[in-house]
């Protein structure tokens, strides 16, 4: 599995990598970014995709 978020849509709600911090992580500015290439280990799998679904702007993509 993998993940994107579109940063055109990211408003930095900070629900992605409060969520799942193993695969999203903030910037200097507090927008959400994947961490490494965006590829989810299967235990990280629930909680990449209970971060997505939180995502107020539905920036996160999830089987990119």
């Amino acid at each position: 599995m993998k993940v994107a978020i579109d940063s055109d849509k990211c408003m930095g709600h900070g629900m992605c990598y409060a969520l799942a911090p193993d695969v999203y992580t903030d910037d200097e500015h507090g927008y959400g970014h994947v961490i490494g290439d965006g590829t989810v280990r299967d235990d990280q799998a629930e909680a990449a995709r209970h971060a997505a679904a939180n995502c107020p702007e539905s920036a996160v993509a999830v089987d990119v």
